[in-house]
């Protein structure tokens, strides 16, 4: 048997040793390293930054994803970067006019945590150009449909529509399962950004728009308290609730209408509406039949029997 490197080790069970996903160690190492190689070949039309603070799940981090496919660049505390830069603390939105810096320069985000923005030092980074983005809402998997909430690659992808760059803004989102999600998702509103010239004309259309969800949102309130079957009451006691048979079939003559008008109603002691006239002409029928049986009693001839219990 062969020594030194020659030597085939094996384990001690026999068996090759395997990962997680069924296949061996040198299979999982020859994948890495295909992976790796072909991260290198991606590359992005335009420069792609980010700081990274490590704050969110690094399996969930949109932005530590991109850094993995060679699309974007982690920059340290202190350096500053040139192009468009989409940060919390910038003081106008994004608009069409700059395209001409995303082109030459890039864009830039803050990868950080939403719930530990205190702890980002915004003195130490950023750049000339500090953007905001207007209302968009989020269609990844931590925060989907929540406003504002955009995780790093929804920010530049954003900034990349907002300025023309579909184009751009779709290859970005491609390697997300749920990322072309964020485009049909904000259609209409990213068209009417892309109308729009500078950061002003943003701003109002972003007003517009809340506006209209306000409205939207007021009316549906209103329309669902007007429909509220709770707020409709005992429905067997509101008006009409008995109409007469000869209503009912489209009776035309002037003595159905005012009999009809005439007619009154009672409830029951479940709340039943009870047509008087009905009443009275039960009671009526009653009486006759109760008079018929005294006059019959009346008219009776004596009968008598024998003693033997016959009729005579």
């Amino acid at each position: 048997m062969g020594k030194g490197k020659n030597k085939a080790h094996e384990p001690k069970n026999g068996r090759p040793q395997r990962g997680a996903n069924g296949h061996s160690s040198r299979q999982n190492h020859r994948r890495m390293e295909m992976k790796y190689e072909n991260s290198d070949k991606v590359k992005f039309p335009v420069k792609l930054a980010m700081w990274d603070f490590d704050h969110c799940d690094p399996k969930r981090c949109s932005g530590k994803k991109l850094e993995r496919l060679g699309l974007i660049k982690s920059l340290r505390v202190g350096q500053k970067f040139q192009g468009i830069v989409v940060s919390p603390n910038g003081k106008g939105v994004v608009c069409p006019d700059d395209l001409e810096v995303v082109e030459q320069h890039g864009a830039s985000v803050v990868e950080c945590s939403w719930a530990r923005l205190e702890e980002v030092p915004f003195n130490k980074i950023g750049g000339k150009h500090e953007r905001l983005l207007p209302y968009l809402v989020a269609a990844n998997q931590v925060n989907y449909g929540r406003p504002w909430r955009l995780n790093c690659v929804e920010a530049l992808a954003a900034c990349f529509a907002i300025v023309g760059r579909m184009d751009w803004a779709s290859e970005l989102l491609s390697h997300f399962s749920w990322g072309m999600g964020f485009l049909e998702l904000n259609k209409e509103l990213l068209e009417i950004y892309q109308q729009c010239t500078d950061a002003d004309s943003v701003k109002r259309a972003e007003e517009e728009w809340l506006q209209k969800l306000e409205k939207e949102t007021q009316e549906r309130k209103s329309q669902a308290k007007e429909e509220d079957i709770w707020m409709m009451g005992n429905i067997n006691r509101r008006g009409g609730g008995w109409q007469s048979d000869e209503s009912e079939s489209g009776g035309s003559s002037g003595e159905s209408e005012s009999e009809g008008d005439k007619q009154c109603v009672e409830y029951d002691s479940l709340g039943n509406a009870i047509c008087i006239d009905s009443i009275n002409s039960r009671k009526s029928l009653s009486e006759e039949s109760e008079d018929e049986e005294n006059d019959l009693e009346e008219n009776k001839e004596p009968v008598s029997y024998d003693s033997l219990g016959n009729l005579i």
